[in-house]
């Protein structure tokens, strides 16, 4: 570079630097590096820009003597491998020379647009910062094709370190006003907190000095907010309360960790009950940077304790009677059976019901109602002894717990009938209520309580029911709950248990029995769920399947059945052993076919699988379909299209759909056994097997025989046109991978598999 040249660049460089120490905008600094760097070019038509980046997008910075209408065409452009110069340097981050804008590939979006406005080549190179980060390009054009010399890039290669200086320092000039107003706002906000907030905040240092007081009025201080800055706990408050305080700022410091509490102190405002919340506070002043506090934020709940207390006595007794709740009487019933267990004595439950008591509501109004709820519960509570509860639990509901009635159930049964009948006669008197006077009655359930009989809510079940049946007496008596449904409805409850522990276990599975068509071949298979019990062995689907029901487990059970099939047919899948027509069936319980949320679950259960929902055929009763009969086709049609399919299992046992058969997305009809059992008498078995196969072959539905056991049974549903069997014939239910065995032995059979051990 000659001395000149290199006069005039130093000028330029210092007047350049010199802008951007004193904080000139960025625009007229990156100006001045365009007009420096077109001055000191050898080739007067050289003309510069300057872009910078900003999400992965160049805007024009600077570029004084090229058309504005070109830098506002390209402004915003985003960087790419083949965007011009500019936007290829940029996104290569690193020089791009382009000769020819014309014939250049990387030009092939832009050249119309360069040409257009004279613009023959163009250099570009990015503009990187000191952190490696790319903030834009600095191009130089032509009005010819050209090529840089070797002085020409180090002269550009001094102003792209100029304007990355400029670049940069604006980055940080910005961010720099941005963390100043943040600060400002958030200072703001702070204090517009502070002034509102019910809640004392105090900043103490680890030595226990009031550094800062923020929030609350002095009313919920020792003293003035003036008189407790900088002094210290132990000198502002008395001794047995600055202790307390002393100790949770050595316990927060120490575990650096959060503190809740509650504590009282006399205040101005009185004896307060607070709620405390501290946590570490470090490089709190400036001035001391190793002194550390902690911020304390004192809660007055004064007033919550006092309802909490009054909150309880509701929870735990009536408001109209002043008698124990359903609440305490729990509670207690909970204690009398542990006593019980120790003591192997009984006591007895006693639900109460009065005869007719809505007449009263609805002729007198709730209010007379309401005089006889408190007027018999003074008579009741004359009956019973100290150690007995009378609760009451609802209504007209009321609810005695004999604690001890008797050392046996024989004793115990003698003495309730004795309680029940003391209880009856309280009713004898009858409830007068100004001028009127009203004769009333009840109905009591007893359930005993013992060792056989000690769940809370099946002791309260039992004598509910035993309530009832002495209402079908109509009225005026009790009723003790049968024993022998007891024993049932325990052992149902003791099922339901086991049920929620084999899930968990893992001990159901699906069992899964093949289906042939007439040629032999393997289209299918039925899966059938088995609870394989730890000490019981095998267990039957009819044994739980019902109680699964009745306590809402059926999902659950569902949700393994389906696990076992998607694995089953991603397994004969990798073996390459089914095509696409290979499809198993599950079956569909009442309650889930009723639920408008069965689509979500099967395909949640389906999740993670990579199973077609074509290879699922769900099984439905004809019962299910007897309801609403638009609701049952509009769910079973968006059940479909996702791709499921449908099966009526047992058909020919209900007749509710038969008239609205072909309106069903129905793709299986599935023959019961009892019809198959009796295809082989040329009576009604036949007649209706045939009937069936004829009305489903005109609705276009395939058929499926269940129950075949025998071949001459196989050879009749042949001669009718039977698409496919299932049954002992072929193979009896099997584990996963027993028919994974089975199935990889027969795939290449071509005549039906006969079972010759069923």
């Amino acid at each position: 570079m000659d001395i000149a040249r290199l006069k005039k660049l130093l000028s330029h460089q210092q007047d350049i630097l010199s802008k951007i120490a004193l904080g000139r905008p960025l625009n007229d600094v990156l100006n001045d590096i365009c007009l420096s760097i077109e001055e000191l070019l050898d080739d007067k038509s050289a003309r510069c820009s300057i872009l910078s980046i900003k999400d992965e997008q160049l805007f024009h910075c600077a570029a004084p003597n090229i058309d504005d209408k070109y830098c506002q065409a390209i402004n915003g452009v985003r960087i790419g491998p083949k965007v011009g110069s500019c936007g290829t340097a940029a996104f290569r981050k690193s020089r791009v020379i382009v000769e020819d804008i014309a014939i250049s590939p990387l030009w092939q979006d832009f050249k119309a647009l360069a040409l257009s406005y004279g613009l023959k080549s163009c250099w570009s190179t990015a503009i990187i910062s000191t952190q490696s980060k790319t903030l834009g390009s600095l191009a130089i054009y032509h009005s010819s094709s050209k090529s840089p010399t070797d002085k020409d890039l180090e002269l550009i290669d001094y102003f792209v370190h100029f304007s990355s200086i400029a670049l940069e320092k604006n980055v940080e000039s910005l961010n720099a006003k941005r963390l100043i107003a943040d600060l400002q706002k958030s200072n703001q906000k702070f204090q517009a907190f502070t002034q509102v907030m019910p809640d004392l905040t105090l900043i103490l240092s680890e030595d226990g000095v009031y550094t800062d007081i923020y929030g609350s009025a002095d009313e919920l201080l020792y003293g003035s907010v003036n008189k407790l800055i900088n002094k210290n706990v132990n000198d502002a408050l008395p001794k047995k309360d600055a202790q307390p305080i002393m100790s949770v700022i050595e316990k927060t410091l120490a575990t650096n960790e959060v503190q809740i509490f509650e504590y009282q102190l006399d205040v101005l405002k009185g004896n307060m009950t607070f709620e405390g919340r501290t946590a570490p506070l470090d490089h709190y002043q400036p001035n001391f940077p190793n002194k550390r506090h902690i911020v304390w934020i004192a809660r007055d709940i004064t007033v919550r304790k006092e309802a909490e207390k009054a909150i309880e006595k509701l929870a735990f007794f009536d408001p109209l009677t002043n008698l124990p709740n359903r609440r305490m009487l729990n509670e207690r019933l909970t204690m009398c059976i542990e006593r019980i267990k120790r003591s192997s004595k009984t006591g007895a439950l006693l639900f109460l019901d009065i005869d007719n008591f809505k007449r009263i509501n609805d002729s007198l109004g709730h209010s007379a109602g309401d005089q006889i709820l408190v007027e018999l519960s003074t008579r009741l509570s004359a009956t019973i002894r100290a150690s007995d509860t009378l609760a009451r639990v609802g209504g007209d509901e009321f609810i005695i717990l004999l604690e001890y009635v008797g050392e046996n159930n024989e004793q115990a049964i003698i003495e309730s009938e004795k309680v029940a009948q003391k209880l009856h006669s309280v009713f004898d008197e009858k409830f007068e209520l100004g001028e009127l006077a009203f004769q009333v009655s009840c109905s009591i359930g007893i359930s005993l309580v013992n060792n056989g009989n000690s769940l809370v809510d099946n002791i309260l079940k039992f004598a509910d029911t035993a309530m009832y049946r002495a209402k079908m007496k109509k009225g005026n008596s009790y009723n003790f709950y049968d024993p022998k449904l007891q024993t049932l409805l325990e052992k149902q409850a003791e099922l339901e248990t086991d049920l929620v522990r084999a899930i968990a276990n893992d001990e159901f599975c699906a069992y899964f029995q093949p289906q042939v068509n007439t040629s032999g071949k393997v289209i299918g298979a039925e899966a059938l769920i088995r609870w394989n019990h730890p000490s019981k062995g095998l267990i039957a689907p009819n044994e739980f399947i019902p109680i699964a029901e009745q306590y809402g487990l059926i999902q659950k059970l569902q949700n393994i059945v389906l696990r076992d099939i998607c694995i089953l047919i991603a397994q004969l899948r990798t073996d390459n052993m089914i095509d696409e027509l290979f499809s198993v069936s599950i079956n569909i319980s009442h309650c889930q076919f009723n639920s408008s949320t069965l689509k979500t679950e099967l395909l949640n259960a389906m999740a993670g699988f990579d199973i077609r929902p074509s290879q699922i055929k769900l099984e439905i009763t004809e019962s299910m379909l007897a309801g609403d009969i638009d609701n049952t086709i509009q769910q079973m049609q968006e059940i479909k299209a996702k791709g499921f399919t449908f099966s009526i299992d047992d058909f020919g046992t209900g007749y509710s759909c038969l008239t609205h058969l072909s309106a069903f997305p129905v793709n299986e009809l599935k023959i019961d056994k009892s019809f198959i059992d009796k295809i082989l008498d040329n009576g009604t078995g036949f007649s209706i097997v045939n009937t069936i196969i004829t009305l489903a072959k005109s609705l276009n539905i395939t058929v499926v025989a269940e129950g075949v056991e025998a071949l001459e049974q196989h050879e009749l549903l042949k001669t009718l046109h039977i698409d496919s069997i299932q049954g002992y014939l072929i193979a009896k239910p099997m584990t996963k991978s027993d028919y994974l065995a089975w199935h990889k032995i027969n795939i290449d059979h071509h005549q039906p598999f006969i079972n010759t051990t069923h």
